[in-house]
């Protein structure tokens, strides 16, 4: 049997790029799937039904089962009109694939409140809408006695867990989302729910078309069957954490891609300095510099992720 045999699956963002890739291997893998996109250029402007009309009819080709959704992550009403979709469609719902996105890339100086806020509203508070109506319904299926085994699987990115010149927006929302997923898992553990987080590196309008810094090495071409930057190589980690198989995992925050998982760990201490009473600025001045600063690790880049992939 597939291992996500008679599961009902939620992918936002799910016409194109990453979203895409998961929702057909959700689909080969078993699940029923809600294909959620609004269709919008990479900047959130714009509408566009037929990618994701376009992914249902690929499941559906192979004998899957999807539905097309168009509500938008961002509206809060809306996101609850997504996993009324599946209820509605399918019966139940069992994973939620948190990973529509937009970008609007500026430098902190040129970044307008719009550019904020947009960006904001659909990675951080989308994540948030959908996640919020699923686990209202997770928690009282699960007083109700049913055992659902329900996963959330939210999407970060090294612009959140690094950091990236000219994505204070987008970063900002990734590093939120990657802590969201945490305390969701802490918050829902108890209804037998599993939240955790996937920072993906792959080809896709975002890191092409959007995002300069990326673009020169993610937009490269590669000769033979191994293109490491193919979405495809983040979809079978997103169809393994959405099993019944995965409930042992978490509140855990991975980067993927590649044909490589890394497992990633969040702020802890690496060195310290103390004192019994009131360490004064002069203090602070002299032992920072001697005995702390030395000790931590150099500030890592984001491209500095790629040196640990073999072309």
């Amino acid at each position: 049997m597939a291992i996500l045999e008679g599961r009902v699956a939620i992918v936002t963002g799910a016409g194109r790029g990453i979203g895409k890739e998961e929702a057909i291997e959700l689909a080969r893998n078993g699940a029923k799937v809600v294909i959620n996109d609004v269709g919008a250029h990479f900047d959130g402007t714009g509408a566009d039904h037929t990618p994701s009309q376009q992914v249902a009819d690929e499941i559906k080709a192979f004998g899957g089962e999807a539905v097309v959704n168009y509500e938008s992550v961002s509206d809060f009403a809306g996101a609850k009109r997504i996993i009324e979709c599946a209820l509605d469609t399918f019966g139940e719902l069992h994973i939620v694939v948190n990973n529509a996105g937009i970008l609007r890339d500026r430098m902190i100086f040129n970044m307008a409140e719009e550019d904020f806020d947009a960006v904001i509203n659909v990675h951080l508070k989308g994540t948030f809408n959908v996640s919020r109506h699923a686990c209202a319904y997770f928690r009282e299926a699960n007083k109700a006695g049913k055992d659902l085994q329900p996963r959330i699987i939210n999407t970060a990115s090294d612009a959140g867990l690094l950091g990236n010149p000219g994505q204070a927006n987008y970063g900002a929302a990734k590093a939120g989302i990657a802590t969201m997923s945490i305390v969701i898992d802490m918050e829902m553990s108890r209804y037998g729910v599993a939240c955790n987080c996937i920072a993906p590196l792959a080809r896709t309008r975002l890191t092409v078309d959007a995002t300069p810094s990326t673009a020169a090495i993610m937009g490269q071409t590669f000769e033979g069957d191994f293109d490491p930057f193919h979405p495809k190589h983040i979809a079978p980690l997103v169809a393994y954490l959405g099993s019944v198989e995965a409930g042992s995992i978490h509140g855990q925050v991975f980067r993927v891609g590649a044909g490589t998982v890394w497992g990633m760990q969040g702020w802890h201490s690496v060195a310290k300095i103390s004192k019994k009473g009131f360490l004064t600025v002069e203090e602070l001045s002299k032992r920072m510099q001697e005995e702390l600063l030395p000790k931590l690790p150099p500030k890592e880049e984001i491209t500095a992720v790629f040196t640990e992939i073999q072309f």
